[in-house]
């Protein structure tokens, strides 16, 4: 009686075009997945210690079943063995260590064994389709997709793309949208992950990103490049600004953008859920893209520091909560367009810092250098802040200030360096007394104010600082209030270094070449230490 697998062999071509068709995925793949499960049965039938192999014709359905054996001298393994006299039997002119074949008829496949084959093919089939997935859209991060909301679960909205599904997590959706099952939706690909369950497709509609290519979907300037959006920021549902800028002086980029009547910039505000977006021009000087990005407001002074990345931002006193904007939003938005950190103040707020500061510096002049109220108050008007600055300052330069001669200069600068000797001395006892080693007063870079700073974030040895990387080090202190610490027990010698809050010398202004110097100097004990360590090991070893 033929098998069935024999007999219906333009049923399993059927089969093996339908799902590849329906699957999207190649017919050479099912048909790879029904000659594993087809070897799979015929190990259970035959043996599972045979190395059993099955071939299926693609274009006729034939099928071949066979196991492989090896013709020795003396047989050991009966499953995977054969002699010289029986393998001339299978195929004449076999020789000893050769790998020959063996064919077997067809087997029939019971119920469990059909369901088990069943099984394989479905497990092949979903991994090929999965496989096919993450390669259509492992490379359309960035690209916006339009595709039918199938379900939403756990707050999570899960859209068919047709040939896959993607996702758009609760944080990555406009706040207050309805998201309705059937409904046609447009987001970002925001990347593709493989994993386990098949490849993962996150979606955004909240991205900045996402707002642009929309833009570019509706201003064909930009599709063409002739205008480029060069900042974005948003506020998913409420609020978003935006920095074009043209590279034909011809066009007006926010016109541009704006289109006919608003046309376009509403058919962008409409896909947002009625998100209102502010397009401004987009200056390479900073302080004149900071007063855009702050519209509707009026800027009166706008002073950056770009060593400290912030920008300050001053404003007339009836400006401040129009520039502040509700709940904070409009300064917000606007530092995350310019990538810095901007602080408003008034009229009044700025000079009342001015004239505190001025005071501070006065003072601290006053009593550094023992100097009379008129001579530390010129030193701050002419724009000396730190005592540094008068050491180490051309003697000449110091000199040509108005009310100063050649000789006053070099007194002032005599007393700047004693002053700094003094500091120096009072950071050395002080970082003594906190318990910090010499040691540390060896590496480069660090002074004895860098040390007490040091010592009082308890790192007191080499290898507290050794143990520490470059951005915990060096690493310039965030922007808000530092979080307050744990109640839980911690480690002595590693005390807690928020990211937040920067690296424990981050005031200082180092650099990163100058912090890698910093902790390479302090691990350098280390491999000092492996030399000896193995003669040592050497020498113990020769004793015995």
């Amino acid at each position: 009686m033929a098998s069935p697998i024999s007999a219906n062999r333009a049923e399993l071509l059927a089969i093996a075009n339908s799902v590849a068709t329906e699957k999207m995925i190649d017919k050479a793949i099912v048909i790879e997945a029904m000659e594993e499960a087809i070897q799979k049965s015929a190990r259970n039938r035959y043996g599972a210690e045979n190395d059993i192999r099955a071939k299926l014709d693609p274009r006729t359905g034939d099928l071949r079943l066979w196991r492989v054996v090896e013709v020795v001298e003396v047989v050991e393994d009966y499953f995977k063995q054969v002699d010289l006299k029986q393998a001339e039997k299978l195929q004449p002119g076999a020789k000893l260590g050769d790998f020959i074949v063996d064919p077997l008829p067809p087997v029939d496949l019971g119920r469990i064994d059909a369901q088990s084959a069943k099984q394989v093919i479905f497990q092949k089939v979903r991994d090929a389709e999965r496989e096919r997935q993450y390669e259509e859209f492992k490379d359309r991060a960035g690209e916006v997709v339009t595709g039918v909301i199938k379900s939403v679960e756990f707050g999570h909205v899960i859209v068919n793309l047709g040939r896959a599904e993607g996702v758009i997590r609760r944080d990555q959706q406009i706040p207050r949208e309805a998201a309705r099952v059937g409904e046609r939706v447009r987001a970002l690909v925001l990347k593709v992950e493989r994993q386990n369950r098949g490849p993962q497709i996150f979606l955004s509609r909240a991205h900045p990103d996402f707002m642009k290519k929309l833009f570019a979907q509706e201003v064909p300037e930009i599709y063409d490049g002739i205008i480029t959006i060069m900042a974005a920021a948003r506020d998913p549902g409420s609020r978003a600004k935006i920095g074009v800028i043209s590279r034909d002086s011809s066009i007006d980029p926010v016109g541009a953008c704006v289109g006919m009547k608003g046309s376009r910039v509403q058919a962008v505000v409409q896909e947002m859920q009625g998100e209102k977006i502010d397009i401004i021009p987009w200056s390479q000087d900073t302080a004149t893209f900071v007063v855009n990005a702050l519209q509707p407001a009026t800027v009166s002074r706008v002073v950056i520091d770009e060593e400290e990345s912030r920008i300050e931002v001053v404003v007339p006193d009836d400006q401040l909560s129009l520039a502040i904007g509700r709940r904070g939003q409009n300064v917000r938005l606007a530092s995350q367009l310019t990538g810095s950190q901007i602080d408003i103040m008034t009229e009044a707020e700025a000079s009342e810092k001015r004239q505190k500061e001025f005071a501070e510096r006065s003072k601290m002049f006053e009593e550094e250098l023992d100097l009379d109220e008129t001579l530390s108050q010129l030193l701050v008007a002419e724009g000396f802040s730190e005592l540094e600055e008068v050491a180490y300052i051309e003697l000449a330069e110091l000199a040509t200030i108005d009310g100063l001669d050649e000789e006053l200069a070099e007194e002032l600068q005599s007393r700047a360096v004693e002053a700094l000797e003094r500091r120096e001395a009072a950071a050395r006892e002080e970082r003594r007394a906190l318990g910090v080693e010499d040691d540390l007063a060896e590496m480069p870079h660090l002074t004895e104010a860098m040390l007490v700073t040091l010592g009082k974030a308890g790192i007191k040895t080499l290898d507290d600082l050794a143990d520490l990387a470059t951005d915990e080090l060096i690493a310039k202190k965030r922007g808000g209030e530092q979080r307050r610490r744990s109640d839980k027990p911690e480690r002595r010698d590693r005390p807690e270094r928020e990211a937040d809050k920067g690296g424990v010398l981050g005031e200082y202004g180092l650099s990163e070449a100058q912090g890698n110097e910093i902790i390479m100097a302090a691990r350098a004990h280390w491999f000092a230490e492996e030399p000896n360590s193995v003669e040592e090991a050497a020498d113990a070893g020769s004793s015995q």
